[in-house]
């Protein structure tokens, strides 16, 4: 631990070759959190390419004040590399001719509401881009099924609730896991009293008066902390 802490230090300060020997000493994390993720559409090369970027951001980011192993903070940092990636990269492979067409198909329905006063049919449609009933439909379900996922179906409070939002992911016991060593990678950075509020506020579901009469605060203090602290988390993040 104390050699691992040396290197990111001295990686910190600029040291590169400190940099690649943390590295290469934890790749075999990266390998392991790569496993997981295979077999998702995705060749393991690139995965363990991605989870690398995770690895060296964790290395990058990690605050040698942090009461916690580097592996514990690494993990889900390589983790959430390979998620943004499978993510942004989409799940559902659409060729370019396809997504062509399918703004081609957009752009003509709505020229022929506009001329017609209504909704075209298939047939004028396909009839004005000179394309086949049955190519125009796989573009048009190609465009639906990728913007059903990401589509904004609320917005209120500056945040903004996709049908993703609403899909229930089925997780396994590995994904438990690396949420866990998130939660314990994220709570062992605040000091011994935040913790103590933060546990309290939402894991015994005090009041902010209950709280203030326990950790001997007031509420407005209790109110100020715990804003403080969900900011610090959130950045951190």
């Amino acid at each position: 631990m104390e050699q691992t802490l040396a290197l990111i230090e001295r990686s910190h300060k600029g040291d590169k070759d400190a940099r690649n020997v943390l590295a290469q000493q934890n790749m075999g994390l990266v390998y392991t959190v790569a496993r997981r993720f295979n077999g998702r559409g995705c060749e393991m090369e690139d995965l363990i390419q991605i989870g690398s970027i995770g690895l060296l951001k964790a290395i990058d980011k990690f605050d040698l004040s942090y009461d916690v192993r580097f592996s514990t903070y690494a993990v889900p940092m390589i983790a959430g590399e390979i998620k943004r990636f499978l993510r942004d990269d989409g799940m559902i492979k659409v060729s370019r001719s396809l997504k062509e067409m399918a703004v081609k198909v957009c752009m003509t329905r709505e020229k022929l509401e506009k001329d017609y006063g209504r909704e075209p049919t298939l047939e004028e449609v396909s009839e004005e881009i000179g394309a086949t009933r049955e190519e125009i439909v796989m573009a048009m379900e190609s465009a639906s099924e990728v913007e059903s996922l990401h589509k904004t179906i609320y917005q209120g409070d500056g945040n903004a609730i996709s049908l993703m939002d609403g899909i229930k992911e089925e997780k396994d016991a590995s994904e438990e896991l690396l949420d866990h060593m998130l939660l314990n990678s994220l709570l062992g950075t605040l000091e011994e009293k935040e913790r103590d509020l933060l546990r309290l506020r939402y894991f015994e579901d005090l009041t902010q008066v209950q709280v203030a009469k326990q950790l001997d605060m007031t509420q407005v203090q209790v109110s100020r902390m715990e804003k403080k602290i969900l900011g610090k988390l959130r950045e951190r993040l």
